[in-house]
């Protein structure tokens, strides 16, 4: 579907309209209750209507699920690179750490087996984020604090790859101070100098 600044004002209130109701559904039960049936329900659009703009289901709750990640996981911007990444994983870390967590691996389980959702996944989610941090990068880089031989996106997926690791395996938890010692030891190889504290300790220590 389109951005929303693409859209007739009537395109753009149906689409809000489905994206909130998925969203509810999405925080209630999980993708299983994300059904076409039950947004249209929720939202008093037509199936028809639904199915005009989404190809399925989860292509439905993808896009819901990128809008509410966009609108609570807003990227800081504290004017120190280490501050801002920092911030940044753990807010990324709390989000997956709660209920919504589950809806993402759900989703990733669910794009398997369906190309056009995954494609849609990197495109309207992932694909949007890593272009917000791409932008946090330059500006780090810019003020002398980031490493300039280090690719950004090697970067993004030093500091936020073991977070979604932790998701999907359930191996340790993400708590904050899980959060705050994987975004040290990431920060530790990409700062210009290294800040590491030798006295801090491990959060399981």
């Amino acid at each position: 579907m389109p951005a929303d600044k693409e859209l007739a004002p009537r395109s753009r209130r149906v689409r809000e309209a489905v994206l909130r109701a998925a969203t509810e559904l999405l925080a209630e039960g999980g993708l299983p209750a994300a059904t076409v049936d039950a947004v249209s329900a929720r939202s008093g659009v037509s199936k028809a209507t639904i199915y005009k703009h989404w190809s399925n289901r989860i292509c439905v709750a993808i896009d819901a699920f990128a809008l509410h990640m966009a609108e609570v996981t807003p990227v800081p911007d504290t004017g120190s690179a280490r501050e801002d990444l920092t911030r940044q994983v753990r807010n990324v870390a709390a989000f997956y750490a709660g209920p919504v967590g589950q809806v993402y691996a759900q989703l990733l389980a669910a794009t398997v087996t369906d190309p056009g959702a995954a494609e849609l996944l990197r495109h309207r989610f992932l694909e949007g984020r890593r272009e917000l941090i791409r932008q946090m990068w330059r500006a780090g880089v810019e003020r002398g604090e980031l490493r300039t031989d280090i690719d950004v996106e090697i970067a993004q997926d030093v500091l936020f790859g073991s977070i979604i690791f932790r998701l999907v395996s359930g191996h340790a938890p993400l708590t904050p101070a899980e959060a705050e010692a994987i975004a040290d030891a990431a920060l530790t190889g990409l700062l210009t100098r290294p800040t590491h504290d030798p006295n801090r300790t491990s959060p399981r220590e």
